[in-house]
């Protein structure tokens, strides 16, 4: 892998890990596109841990806030976020375990799959953003709310529906407002992308010192690239919805299926 396509990935998951275009859909198509050999998991762990220290940065304030308040205070309106946010991580950890294999295996070379998931989820974000009433503010958010949204965050297994897309569409159908339904899915993606990227990271703790080039420049170009994709997307959905990430959903379906018709001939 050369410093280029480090960069060049690490761009991407900043990218696809916080606006919902999905992450390892691009991780899977642009190499495809491009004929460059699949990144090894030691790139793919450093990819994910420099978008955990985005969010972490971007949101410290809030986390300082939601643990302190969590442990004093579990009914204030920042303690109950922490007890929201355990209860949406642990059905996309317990499916992540127990099914992340056999999701990779099937998908992993399935790039008309995968455009047929980014376009049929770009319908459902575009109707969805279309229709749902959006009154509920974070601080009125309930346990009901946060369950729904974790069980949601397991189906961001499959490459093309998206981890942030397919639970902000869940906040936005149970009526949170949009910056409310962005707001929680980035606090919550923390601790998923942590325990995902931990155990990876155990895994191939051997193979880091070989790749540690790659590591870093995936590390940080990730987090850097997160942290303003964090940034855009609190201010676009303000004013614009999500409506401009489900059109590039549907262009993008479209030039896999050109160049999958185009290589199959």
């Amino acid at each position: 892998m050369t410093a280029f396509q480090a960069i060049f990935l690490g761009i991407l998951q900043g990218l696809g890990e916080f606006l919902p275009i999905s992450s390892s859909a691009h991780l899977i198509i642009f190499p495809w596109l491009f004929g460059w050999k699949e990144h090894s998991l030691v790139f793919d762990v450093a990819l994910h841990l420099g978008t955990l220290l985005a969010v972490l940065v971007y949101f410290w304030k809030d986390y300082l806030d939601i643990v302190v308040q969590g442990i004093a205070k579990p009914k204030s309106e920042k303690g109950k976020l922490l007890w929201f946010i355990i209860v949406a991580t642990i059905p996309g950890a317990l499916f992540g375990y127990f099914f992340e294999n056999i999701v990779e295996d099937v998908f992993r070379k399935q790039y008309l799959l995968i455009a047929i998931v980014l376009a049929v989820f770009g319908f459902i974000l575009y109707y969805v953003d279309s229709i749902a009433k959006n009154k509920i503010e974070l601080s009125k958010m309930n346990v009901y709310h946060a369950a729904l949204i974790g069980v949601s965050q397991a189906f961001a297994l499959f490459p093309g529906i998206s981890r942030s897309g397919i639970t902000m569409t869940t906040g936005l159908l149970l009526g949170l407002k949009k910056e409310a339904a962005a707001k929680f899915s980035f606090l919550m993606s923390a601790p998923i992308i942590l325990g995902a990227g931990a155990v990876s990271l155990l895994k191939n703790i051997n193979h880091v010192a070989a790749e540690f080039s790659n590591f870093a420049i995936g590390f940080f170009t990730s987090a850097i690239v997160g942290f303003l994709a964090i940034h855009f997307l609190l201010g676009i959905v303000k004013k614009s919805g999500f409506k401009i990430f489900a059109y590039y959903r549907f262009f993008l379906a479209a030039v896999i299926l050109a160049f999958y018709l185009l290589r199959a001939v």
